[in-house]
């Protein structure tokens, strides 16, 4: 029996999705109010537990030999620190001790790329940058950071633990529209009347998940693996969105003052229109940062591999317009 917490996510239910090809029992944790949608059809077993209480992970994880853990909060809006420490930082800590009372044999924790100190432009970001939430300037990065060090120091205690550090996700079943789904969204909607400068690296979410079983069979205990695919400029993913949806991209780009003016004015543009805004303070840090990411560990030590960018928006444009998110 394998159990897996953040079942209804993007990751998640694409994980759970191949789980079940491979004929593997799955158990999902659902929380309650949870709208389990994702894995409508799905022979899944569903309890009811949270990451917040110990105990009812305890009950879900009882009889399951491995544990995946994508459970938590993903913010690119400031103001979120108490709920994304709660969440990813101290139901990180629960997962862990629960694995450790009921004999789980491996557990597989979904960090993030942000979770890894980012080196100065020029040096590739690799497993070798480590984990240090005391130089992140960021509230998400942090609280990934902590839960990492959680999971890894877990070892001295006897847990065996794999960690996995994916980039940008993207893809097919995107049921709750993620960041990069809701870009998608915004630009066939014609809704983008300008971009700025910027590069990041986008994966897509069928080769996450795929990542995930590898590690789980074949990660050394302690590590890290990062999970990257395609990197990209932001007018290059323009160009590419106007080839996959046919609506043409938009010509202005922004001065990075007026990109910077509209990243601080988005929590009250979130407030008024009680909608996620397309560009944050932190968004832009992330795309004006270092985004040369390596995946080498992954591909020699587990058998990683990726596609190319194009199929997977590709596939992410024809999901969300197939299942009227659009």
């Amino acid at each position: 029996m394998i159990a897996v917490t953040g079942a209804t996510g993007h990751i998640g239910n694409v994980l759970v999705r191949k789980l079940l090809e491979r004929g593997d029992k799955v158990r999902a944790l659902i929380p309650p109010f949870e709208d389990t949608t994702p894995l409508r059809g799905l022979e899944v077993e569903q309890v009811e537990g949270d990451v917040l209480d110990v105990d009812s992970l305890r009950r879900a994880f009882e009889g399951c030999d491995t544990v995946f853990h994508l459970a938590g909060v993903i913010s690119i809006a400031s103001g979120k620190s108490d709920l994304l420490n709660r969440v990813n930082v101290d139901g990180t800590r629960n997962v862990v001790e629960a694995c450790l009372g009921v004999g789980v044999k491996r557990l597989v924790y979904t960090s993030s790329i942000h979770a890894i100190v980012e080196p100065p432009r020029g040096t590739v970001i690799d497993e070798t940058c480590g984990f240090n939430p005391d130089v992140m300037r960021w509230d998400y990065d942090r609280s990934k950071a902590r839960a990492t060090l959680e999971v890894l120091k877990a070892g001295a205690r006897g847990l065996d633990a794999v960690v996995v550090c994916p980039t940008g996700v993207t893809g097919p079943y995107d049921f709750r529209v993620s960041e990069v789904g809701q870009l998608i969204v915004d630009y066939a909607k014609r809704k983008m009347k300008a971009y700025m400068d910027g590069a990041y690296d986008f994966v897509d979410v069928r080769d996450v998940a795929a990542g995930h079983i590898l590690a789980a069979e074949k990660g050394r205990p302690g590590e890290a693996y990062i999970l990257s695919g395609e990197r990209i400029t932001v007018s290059g993913l323009m160009s590419l969105l106007e080839e996959v949806t046919g609506v043409p991209r938009p010509r202005l780009k922004l001065p990075n003052w007026v990109a910077d003016l509209a990243g601080a004015l988005a929590p009250v543009y979130s407030f008024v229109t009680r909608r996620r805004p397309l560009v944050t303070t932190y968004s832009l840090h992330v795309l004006r940062g270092n985004s040369v990411v390596s995946s080498a560990k992954a591909r020699s030590e587990l058998g990683y591999t990726s596609r190319p960018l194009r199929e997977s928006i590709e596939d992410a444009f024809r999901w969300l317009r197939d299942n009227h998110k659009l």
